[in-house]
């Protein structure tokens, strides 16, 4: 038992080392882009030796990793506790005026950073990289959720296309929000949000997912 616990926090530890690499590298990356950043560079402003770095990452590039996943952790994350009662809509509202309530600074700080890596994947090819893995995340994470509502398999072939319909609609609209946040316009214009992305899966699942379960 005590061993599993030092394995625990252990795992804990490295998790918050990679978050916290992760973040500066971000900042260096939007600040100066990927070739005009070193791992000399990112493993200063973490006050780490580079040889530490890179036993946490295989590359400069892949540094981005953490921030990017971050950043669709508390979508995946909400996606879960999706209750079947409810529809998407009205999941996605309390949820978010409830992150709106709790987010600290730290967790507001690193949802520009993810939206900042997520803007730059669009000319930085290793960057779109770690975002395209998070996407798949999403999917898979999708997947077992409407196989839920739909009370299929997972592995069904119409659960993994809705998936990865639904999950294509929320990368799009997680670009245009944060280009479009990142380029000065009002956080408001985005009230409507939590309508914006139940519509938009509605529409790319042919209206299988959105609704309450009633069954």
């Amino acid at each position: 038992m005590a061993s599993n616990k030092r394995s625990g926090m252990s795992e804990h530890r490295r998790h918050r080392l990679r978050l916290e690499i992760s973040r500066e590298a971000a900042r260096l990356f939007w600040e100066h882009g990927v070739d005009g950043t070193s791992g000399d560079q990112i493993a200063e402003a973490v006050g780490l030796s580079t040889r530490t770095i890179w036993r946490h990452f295989r590359s400069k590039e892949s540094c981005a990793e953490p921030i990017v996943t971050q950043g669709v952790e508390w979508e995946m994350s909400m996606l879960r506790s999706w209750p079947e009662n409810l529809s998407l809509e009205e999941h996605i509202a309390a949820e978010t005026s409830r992150y709106g309530r709790e987010a600290d600074e730290v967790n507001r700080a690193d949802d520009m950073l993810a939206m900042k890596m997520i803007l730059l994947a669009d000319r930085e090819p290793a960057i779109r990289t770690a975002w395209l893995m998070a996407c798949d995340q999403v999917e898979r994470e999708m997947a077992e959720i409407i196989a839920v509502r739909l009370k299929l398999p997972a592995d069904d072939l119409q659960v993994r296309l809705h998936a990865a319909a639904a999950s294509a609609a929320l990368r799009v609209i997680n670009e245009e929000i944060g280009a479009a946040l990142l380029g000065g316009t009002d956080p408001r214009e985005f009230a409507d949000a939590p309508e914006r992305v139940a519509h938009a899966v509605r529409n790319a699942t042919g209206g299988a997912v959105g609704d309450p379960v009633t069954e």
